[in-house]
């Protein structure tokens, strides 16, 4: 292993640490990430530690401070719960142009490489934080391909200003790592669900494919009302604990 796969592989674990303690309330919202802090929490050097914070910021867990820095950024669960409805509505559309156009054979190898990555990470025995950094990774990948073979800018333009929204992007869609017994199960499920979707988009099947990618999403809402059940999850999503637990779903 090279030393910047070694890099990336840190930055991947200290990313779904970081995620692990801001969705169980251990960093609240609003609270200011200090690096030196972390680096010792999670047992990491500073530089994989900086470029977590920059891919959170991404996915719209933390914010950039004016004087510098990050902290955990607030969201209600009602503003959370509809970027997911439309962030499925437009994966929808995504997975119907594609299957419309037609899958092409480098599009096809590409989403089967996805797939026997997925396979191998999912079935070993429990998940190790490790396993669950390589699935994330591997899904971003996976639905990433579908959207750019959709050749759609205004549709991609979209769906990066969502993914900005903790659930909504293509990280919402994994479970909890430490918060779910049923954790390994779910990503078998949504692995499955991988495979129907690749399916219908090779067989042409428009509106197949478009049912399967947002069904999809579902785990991401399912995701987001286990996390309003439990307060220990909800602190860190929103500063308004009753805001969640009122927000209509």
């Amino acid at each position: 292993m090279t030393k910047n796969q070694r890099l990336d592989t840190q930055t991947a674990r200290v990313v779904v640490g970081l995620r692990d303690m801001i969705m169980k309330g251990e960093l609240r919202a609003g609270e200011r990430l200090v690096e030196a802090a972390l680096s010792d929490r999670l047992q990491a050097s500073r530089t994989p530690v900086r470029s977590a914070l920059l891919t959170l910021e991404q996915q719209g867990l933390v914010e950039r401070l004016r004087g510098g820095g990050y902290a955990v950024r607030a969201y209600t669960a009602r503003e959370i719960a509809e970027a997911i409805s439309v962030h499925a509505c437009l994966e929808g559309m995504a997975a119907r142009l594609v299957a419309e156009k037609g899958v092409s054979r480098g599009l096809s190898n590409r989403l089967q490489a996805c797939l026997e990555e997925g396979d191998r990470i999912v079935a070993v025995g429990k998940l190790s934080m490790e396993d669950i950094a390589a699935y994330l990774a591997n899904n971003v990948r996976f639905h990433g391909l579908i959207v750019d073979a959709a050749d759609n800018q205004v549709l991609g333009q979209s769906l990066k200003f969502l993914d900005r929204i903790p659930f909504a992007a293509a990280g919402g869609m994994l479970p909890f790592h430490s918060t779910r017994d049923d954790c390994d199960e779910a990503m078998r499920f949504a692995q499955r669900q991988h495979h129907s979707l690749v399916e219908a988009l090779r067989n042409g099947q428009g509106a197949r494919a478009q049912a399967l990618a947002e069904e999809h999403r579902q785990i991401a809402l399912f995701n987001l009302q286990h996390a309003t059940q439990h307060a220990e999850i909800a602190v860190g999503i929103s500063d308004a604990l009753p805001v969640l637990r009122m927000a209509s779903l």
